[in-house]
């Protein structure tokens, strides 16, 4: 059974970094929201005399839609639900103050426009596109389902705010992609394809958060490829990065969805293992062990030690005390002559591995 912090795919976020990204984006969100929501009601008091002042009560559910749906978004199983539904709310409630301040005819019909900026911000494409037709389906409600003659008789207030929603909805996914490759570029290792140290940071702070909240068992995997300074003065820098690249590969074809693997810098990489114990991931660096061993890669044997740690979800979450307990379990394995894995002292219920 996966573990609780375990990453499940949705129709709305398909990766462990779509998700991070919609999540990152939206505390960034969170006070640039805060002010659309007082400029908007400033706007309406301005208004009240000619539009109602009853047309701050949407703006007031909107706002406590998002605070109510936003509790514990960062520990939520799936938060991207939460914001799809908050942002529909807001939209229904703009809906909902078109109607009834005149339809096709309201001063409020270009505010559709506003929810759909950040849809391209939190969401991948499939995200934009379902928001998009919800935000046409409801200008078309508000307009032509109200007062279709009003629309046939003067088209241009829906036509102007139709333009408006598309052309905001394009700019923003041009926007979108550009932060995807930037991020992208930011989190991965070209050569291997895994994620690199900033990426790891990022991860790290997330965890630390989330176990002063849920704690949960977390456990580190270092490996070290053994004698690769060798391999790159013998056989060359070349088939030294297509060994990486190949380790990588294999690495990926053992691991989970939720198990998350780095490289550290030159030969050295790192799985981090939310939800696992000492022996779950003592087995899952054995696995990794024999799969790097298997087969020789460009006519090169190659093997990998491991150091194995874990915190069982007592006490205090310390990153680097997990680290460094990891890396000392890898120079012993180094120390005990290489292709092994070998688990922290402090792990006692963990098996105690070896080379086959």
């Amino acid at each position: 059974m996966p573990p609780a912090d375990a990453f499940q795919p949705t129709w709305l976020c398909r990766t462990p970094r779509e998700r991070e990204r919609m999540l990152d984006m939206e505390r960034r969100l969170a006070p640039v929201r805060h002010l659309c929501f007082g400029a908007i009601a400033i706007a309406l008091i301005a208004s009240g005399a000619w539009v109602g002042w009853w047309t701050l009560a949407p703006l007031a559910l909107a706002a406590i839609g998002f605070i109510v749906l936003g509790r514990g978004i960062d520990v939520a199983e799936r938060p991207e639900y939460r914001l799809a539904l908050a942002w529909v709310l807001s939209q229904a409630l703009i809906a909902a103050s078109i109607a009834l301040t005149g339809g096709p005819d309201s001063p409020a019909l270009p505010w559709l426009a506003i929810p759909t900026v950040t849809l391209p911000a939190r969401f991948g494409v499939r995200g934009v596109l379902a928001g998009g037709c919800v935000t046409i389906g409801i200008l078309l409600l508000v307009t032509v389902g109200i007062d279709a003659s009003a629309v046939i008789a003067d088209p241009v207030p829906t036509l102007m705010t139709l333009t408006l929603i598309v052309s905001v909805m394009a700019l923003s996914v041009a926007l979108m992609r550009s932060d995807l490759e930037h991020r992208s570029e930011a989190a991965i290792d070209p050569l291997t394809g895994m994620l690199n140290r900033g990426a790891l940071d990022t991860r790290v702070a997330e965890l630390e958060a989330q176990a002063r909240r849920t704690p949960q068992p977390v456990a580190l995997l270092v490996g070290d490829l053994d004698h690769f300074k060798a391999i790159n003065d013998e056989r060359g820098h070349a088939v030294g990065d297509a060994v990486l690249a190949e380790v990588a590969e294999r690495f990926r074809g053992e691991l989970r969805a939720y198990d998350l693997a780095y490289r550290l810098g030159g030969e050295e990489f790192l799985v981090l293992l939310p939800g696992a114990g000492a022996r779950e991931s003592a087995e899952l660096a054995e696995s990794l062990r024999r799969c790097v061993g298997i087969d020789a890669i460009r006519g090169v044997d190659v093997t990998v030690s491991f150091g194995v740690s874990a915190w069982d979800g007592r006490g205090t979450f310390a990153f680097c005390e997990l680290f460094d307990r990891a890396d000392r379990a890898l120079y012993r394995a180094k120390q005990d002559g290489r292709d092994r894995v070998v688990c922290s002292a402090e792990e006692p219920e963990a098996p105690a591995l070896r080379a086959a």
